[in-house]
């Protein structure tokens, strides 16, 4: 499996940033792309890693978010055959809690019904192809929203957020079965515990994505470092909303199983 990372919020020398996420994943002969980013950018640094959009298999929308799927009209404009698939309970309804009061933070508005026919919304465990599985959350999602501040909008009023849009990409390797989870919302270990559990306690070798604790207190950050050591993980790739003071405290604890994510890093699994 070879791994390119097309955005992040951290750059790397003629590769664009911002905050969000694109990864693009060789697995066999599928192309497959997680994510879009927040904008058109990582369709630039696409070209400079010598990634053909247009040849991508199937496109996975992680979660509602813009910051992951924003650069969604660019990416339908270079392919014209793969399909997105998102949670079927993907809607244009997210919002977080500022001060100043409640911000979108959602799928850009009228592009679900703009794109319909590219977009394939899917339910429960659902395999793309042999080897290759989106998993929902099977946990109570109702905390983690409400430690977030986001919530979701229905009927013009407002609800904590269930993550019920977000989902999990594993894969299956001869390693270890390797999860890929955007933002982690309801914390990397229990994401983890829960893909392990689907797999019947199957071996997990890696887990990549942002682990959403750049708003997270050090010790908050250490205990749930520990939580991921305690999983038996032993690669851990993190990068976007994980932030720049959290990384150093999971380095700590993690020692090199773990590594920082920026736009225009390989990985090959």
């Amino acid at each position: 499996m070879k791994i390119k990372v097309l955005m992040d919020n951290l750059p790397a020398v003629n590769y664009l940033n911002e905050w969000g996420l694109s990864i693009y994943i060789e697995y066999d002969d599928n192309k497959i792309l997680l994510d879009t980013g927040a904008s058109e950018g990582f369709s630039n640094n696409a070209k400079v890693a010598g990634v053909d959009l247009s040849k991508v298999d199937v496109a996975v929308l992680s979660h509602a978010h813009y910051d992951h799927s924003d650069g969604m009209g660019a990416f339908f404009e270079e392919n014209q055959k793969a399909s997105m698939l998102l949670r079927s309970s993907c809607k244009e309804n997210c919002y977080s809690q500022k001060e100043e009061g409640m911000e979108y933070i959602g799928i850009h508005k009228g592009w679900l019904e703009k794109f319909k026919s590219r977009i394939k919304y899917v339910d429960g465990i659902y395999e793309i192809c042999k080897g290759v599985t989106l998993v929902p959350h099977l946990f109570d999602m109702t905390e983690p929203g409400k430690k977030a501040k986001m919530f979701t909008m229905e009927n013009d009023l407002f609800f904590p957020e269930l993550f019920a849009h977000e989902q999990s990409l594993v894969f299956e390797t001869e390693k270890g079965l390797v999860i890929f989870n955007s933002c982690s919302h309801g914390g990397a270990d229990n994401i983890i515990n829960e893909v392990q559990k689907q797999y019947n306690d199957a071996l997990i070798y890696a887990i990549i994505g942002g682990f959403h604790l750049y708003k997270t207190s050090p010790e908050e950050v250490e205990a749930f470092a520990k939580r991921v050591e305690a999983t038996g993980i032993q690669r851990v790739i993190t990068g976007h909303c994980t932030g720049d003071e959290a990384y150093p405290i999971l380095q700590r604890v993690l020692g090199d199983k773990v590594s920082q994510m920026y736009s225009g890093a390989e990985y090959d699994i």
